[in-house]
């Protein structure tokens, strides 16, 4: 909707934006520093929820490193593509879809300890790109505008924040948002992308994404919500980009996560109308 309103504001009565407001300059480097400590509290959190998952998810990547595991539909299970679960994080329910992943991922066996088959099926679903592989492929740059490349950002990033590192010795963290080349080499339904995504990681020249003096003349009535703590979407940024845009009126609330609107459409939405029209 940020875009339509810097683009096409002509095309528009009004306009509601329900997940936050993305960066109107920032590039994906600023978008990964960011969001990365955001990720890092939710794995704080998580785990002051559910203390026994950490020793369980320590026990899962001891598995993964022991032993060749398979996912269902044959991708080759990682310690790494294990640790994309925290995907999960920003939504409303993400924290207990983990758990009850977690809860149940061990049976037993002749030989010790194995993953049972609910687990990995579970993990499969969650951490698949099957029906949505471009996702992948225009994540970062989705980000990219002017002259710089994207080169993989979080992957690039992710050095800086050592509490990833499954070999640093502290407990296992769970990424968030954040794609990697890796996973065009691991996943099967993303490997026929692999080149495009590449050469898209490095181009150096994008068009602009936004007219920022566009925004700040803007004359359509507009209303945002921007979820304070949002894992996904930094708050910061929405700020930002909030301010940018003339006449736009902002919901700031952590009253419910990113799936806000999902949840509580009603509600959300609702509340971006009167606002947008005035009437709150």
């Amino acid at each position: 909707m940020t875009t339509y309103l810097s683009l096409a504001p002509e095309g528009l009565r009004e306009a509601f934006l329900t997940g936050g407001l993305p960066p109107v300059t920032a590039g994906a480097d600023d978008v990964y520093r960011a969001t990365y400590p955001r990720v890092l509290d939710r794995n704080r959190r998580y785990f002051e929820r559910y203390p026994d998952d950490e020793n369980r998810a320590a026990e899962v990547v001891v598995v993964l490193r022991s032993a060749r595991t398979c996912l269902p539909g044959g991708d080759l299970l990682t310690p790494r593509r294990f640790q994309t679960l925290g995907q999960a994080f920003g939504m409303s329910d993400g924290f207990e879809r983990v758990h009850y992943l977690l809860d149940e991922a061990f049976v037993g066996g002749p030989g010790g300890r194995e993953l049972s088959d609910g687990f990995l099926l579970g993990v499969e679903a969650t951490t698949g790109f099957t029906v949505n592989p471009l996702y992948v492929v225009l994540h970062e740059p989705c980000y990219c505008q002017g002259a710089a490349a994207s080169r993989w950002a979080a992957q690039r990033l992710r050095a800086e924040f050592p509490a990833f590192d499954l070999d640093a010795g502290g407990r296992v963290s769970f990424t968030g948002e954040m794609v990697y080349p890796w996973m065009l080499e691991e996943y099967e339904s993303l490997r026929p992308f692999r080149e495009a995504a590449e050469r898209l990681a490095l181009r150096e020249r994008w068009p602009l994404l936004y007219d920022v003096e566009r925004l700040r003349q803007n004359a359509v009535p507009c209303a945002a919500v921007a979820y304070h703590d949002d894992m996904y979407v930094d708050a910061a940024l929405s700020l930002e980009t909030a301010r940018a845009i003339r006449g736009l009126r902002l919901w700031v609330t952590n009253e419910y996560e990113h799936d806000g609107v999902r949840r509580d459409g009603d509600a959300v939405l609702g509340r971006l109308i009167d606002l947008a029209r005035g009437e709150r």
